[in-house]
């Protein structure tokens, strides 16, 4: 499931209209909805309903706050002022590049990613087949800004390994992927930064980070 899509929705052209009635109307049809059932589940008259969808009429807040839950949408979506959901719950594969004795390893690990609101919990569900030496299984948090940006840090679960540092990624604009770089302290180093993507499948992330090298820049300490 791509992570614009939250719980079936998949966003389309009208999350961008300006009409909150076109907003309505669009929205109440693609969840099988009649005025007279969204009428009744937002506890108000159909005769509104229909001024609403028509654009005679503009609801009060109390009025839009009870439309946009019947139609499981946010204030901000009703309004158009969104493109559609970002729901990045889920299985994803992490690649990093990374560094053992100076030489450059590409290390792969499966993670589950949960996202409540603008914080995404993020945890590597195994060590790095790839990467014997260190690998560590780690836990961390990213923040979300503009629906496109996750920063963040991440910390080795075991007690006796000081592996941690931040995260930056920049997600891709449908979605299914993230690249980015990370920067931490290490088994190699106090300051070691190299490339690091998050996708969908292993090989992707894989792929990612080998394009990202082939930019001539190296995290190499």
């Amino acid at each position: 499931m791509s992570p614009l899509v939250k719980d079936g929705f998949v966003p389309t052209d009208w999350m961008l209209m300006d009409s909150l009635g076109e907003v309505l109307r669009a929205r109440r049809t693609q969840i099988g909805l009649s005025q007279a059932d969204l009428a009744e589940a937002a506890g108000i008259h159909l005769r509104q309903i229909r001024r609403y969808e028509s654009g005679e009429q503009q609801p009060v807040l109390s009025v839009a706050v009870r439309l946009a839950d019947a139609l499981g949408l946010t204030m901000n979506e009703l309004t158009g002022r969104r493109s559609g959901h970002l729901n990045l719950t889920g299985r994803w594969w992490a690649g990093w590049q990374t560094f053992n004795q100076g030489e450059e390893v590409l290390a792969t690990q499966p993670v589950d990613m949960e996202q409540h609101g603008l914080t995404v919990s993020i945890r590597a569900l195994e060590r790095s087949a790839e990467n014997v030496r260190g690998g560590y299984v780690w836990t961390g948090e990213l923040r979300i800004w503009d629906n496109q940006i996750l920063m963040g840090w991440y910390t080795a679960t075991e007690e006796n390994v000081r592996s941690r540092g931040t995260l930056f990624f920049v997600l891709h604009t449908q979605g299914t992927f993230m690249e980015g770089g990370w920067t931490g302290i290490s088994y190699d180093g106090p300051i070691v930064s190299g490339w690091a993507a998050i996708a969908q499948a292993r090989d992707e992330s894989v792929s990612i980070l080998e394009r990202l090298r082939g930019r001539g820049m190296s995290g190499t300490p």
